[in-house]
């Protein structure tokens, strides 16, 4: 197991670095007069562009950080339950949209894997709760896998309604190292572990 999750780390580092890479050699062709404003608060040009330069980089990163993990949690549940897998259900309770995405499908339990949530945003409540109930509907028991719970009190609130409208469905709601405990508990893979290795092994290799 360990070897296909460092396969899927290997693929998406390559990916990243590609991407970064190509970011931020067409950066270097943009129009940089905006940089004027960042003088006119106090923040330099060379370190105006630095920043420009690391936002890019850090938006490609928590992309690829989420998409990661969240693979890396289903490799582990494919490998256990072979017959597990995306499916989507039709939305019992509006019209838009049509149909929710479940991520995993384990027997009955709907899982939903997210590698955090850091939404600040109402209306990513009713949404939630719409799937939750269409999920339900379909006769699966929602269940919310989230490694990484948002730091931010505005987002902590919203994950706090999330996890009592689980409850109110008859779901299930595990985040840090719940999270990580779930995984291991039901597929015998210690994604934490692995994760630790692989991340130790990287960082030997590049003398950090």
């Amino acid at each position: 197991m360990k070897e296909k999750i460092r396969e899927l780390a290997d693929r998406y580092a390559a990916e990243l670095k590609r991407n970064i890479g190509e970011r931020v050699a067409d950066m270097e062709q943009d129009d940089q007069s905006h940089v004027l404003i960042y003088e006119v608060l106090g923040i330099s040009k060379a370190e105006g562009k630095l920043i420009d330069v690391y936002q890019n980089k850090g938006r490609f990163l928590y992309k690829y950080a989420g998409s990661f993990l969240e693979e890396a949690a289903k490799l582990c549940f494919k490998v256990t339950f072979p017959d597990s897998g995306s499916v989507r259900v039709p939305n019992t309770r509006g019209q838009r949209p049509k149909t929710f995405e479940i991520d995993c499908l384990v027997g009955t339990d709907a899982l939903e894997i997210k590698w955090r949530d850091a939404t600040t945003d109402g209306d990513h409540i009713t949404k939630e709760h719409t799937r939750m109930q269409a999920v339900r509907d379909a006769g699966y028991k929602p269940v919310r896998v989230m490694f990484y719970y948002p730091n931010r009190e505005q987002a902590i609130r919203i994950q706090k309604t999330l996890e009592s409208l689980y409850q109110s469905v008859q779901g299930e709601y595990h985040y840090a190292d719940s999270a990580w405990a779930y995984v291991k508990q039901r597929t015998g893979v210690d994604l934490l572990g692995i994760l630790k290795d692989l991340a130790a092994e990287r960082t030997a290799q590049h003398g950090q």
